[in-house]
């Protein structure tokens, strides 16, 4: 009886002390993983205080390059110029307009590349638009017209030096609002194997004197770099005006930056395998200088779409609708004598929606002259002083 009484203790103990070890051994393993964590962020502490001890670097621009391994240079930001000496490993990777970084001692400590504003960055497009030229309705002369200009000389370049002709340098689209200037130069960025570059005019009117003019070069630097490439400036007038001396700061900035644009058009340096294409609603505002052959070798106008034209446009934009037996689009048509594509087009959507308040199955004729005549009635008056 005692025998198995100590056995019984015995067996309780050695059961205690297992879990006992058990539980030490659970103690370990979260000792462990919190050491880890202490360790991997007194790393990550460490990381962080010797980047805090660094020397800051800041960004010039190599100037020249002269004898016995000097430097001219150029800080960025505050345009201060001085000397400085390099060893010639980095002399011989340096060339007038390379950007490096330095220290405090203004001394060289890397070549930095090529860096891009960032605002000129996002300009170029990453993914193409899902518009081609089969969904522009009744402008097909123009269209074979840039595409000419601007997209052959980019996908077929044989043929044009096969007849021995250098194609047109850029191409103007000028009409009313909402004839499809932009439109087509979206179908161009579709269809063309090329950078597509787009900006608005206003983005390159700023306050600082040389920021605009600075923003220009990039934008043509980064051309270049990403060539076969193409530029597109909307709304050009915004920059490109003509040139007037009204004695104020701000008109003497948008000058330069016209006269930079100019120059980067067709002055002395190349453009390389770059094509330019702009849209303006006012090219009577323009700049002379913008419009000559060489800058803009073609000014193309889109003008309102005649009576086929407003035909095909009501076709591309009703192709995906449900249409009642009743619809005549030769009626409307008829009833939208000088309408722009943009207003056939809304005139589509409204009557659209017309059929959707009703809980229609089918758009019908009434819809259509509903719609008419709510997006006639808030048209620009007379769009034909754009022409």
């Amino acid at each position: 009886m005692e025998e198995s009484v100590i056995r019984n203790a015995g067996a309780d103990t050695e059961l205690k002390i297992q879990l006992k070890i058990q539980d030490l051994e659970s103690q370990v393993l979260d000792l462990k993983v919190k050491n880890d964590e202490l360790q991997r962020e007194n790393a990550q502490l460490k990381r962080e205080n010797n980047q805090l001890k660094r020397m800051p670097l800041f960004v010039a621009v190599v100037v020249d390059l002269l004898d016995r391994g000097e430097v001219y240079l150029r800080q960025m930001g505050n345009n201060q110029e001085y000397l400085t000496h390099v060893n010639d490993e980095i002399f011989r990777q340096l060339k007038p307009g390379t950007k490096v970084a330095v220290n405090n001692a203004l001394s060289i400590v890397k070549i930095v590349g090529t860096i891009f504003d960032s605002r000129v960055r996002v300009m170029e497009l990453e993914e193409s638009p899902n518009v081609t030229f089969s969904q522009i309705g009744g402008l097909s002369k123009e269209i074979e017209e840039v595409r000419e200009a601007v997209e052959y000389p980019l996908t077929k370049p044989h043929i044009y030096e096969r007849v021995g002709v250098e194609p047109p340098k850029g191409i103007l689209l000028y009409g009313p609002p909402g004839t499809g200037k932009t439109l087509i130069a979206k179908a161009v960025a579709n269809q063309a194997r090329a950078t597509f570059i787009r900006m608005s005019g206003s983005e390159l009117v700023h306050k600082y004197i040389g920021e605009g003019a600075q923003l220009v070069r990039e934008l043509f630097a980064l051309a270049r770099e990403k060539s076969p490439s193409i530029v597109f400036i909307d709304e050009i007038d915004a920059v490109g005006s003509t040139r007037t001396n009204d004695g104020t700061s701000g008109s003497a900035e948008v000058q330069r930056t016209l006269m930079q644009l100019l120059a980067e058009m067709d002055g002395f340096d190349t453009r390389g395998d770059v094509r330019i294409m702009a849209a303006t609603n006012r090219v009577d505002m323009l700049d002379p200088a913008l419009l000559r052959p060489g800058r803009f070798d073609r000014v193309i106008a889109i003008p309102l779409p005649d009576e086929e034209g407003r035909r095909e446009i009501l076709k591309i934009h009703t192709q995906r609708m449900t249409l009642g037996d009743d619809v005549d689009l030769q009626a409307v048509v008829d009833m939208t004598r000088n309408a722009t594509g943009a207003e056939l087009q809304a005139i589509c959507r409204e009557a659209g929606m017309n059929a959707v308040r009703r809980e229609a199955v089918a758009v019908t004729q009434e819809d259509f002259l509903g719609a008419v005549k709510k997006v006639r009635a808030e048209q620009t008056p007379d769009l034909r002083m754009y022409i």
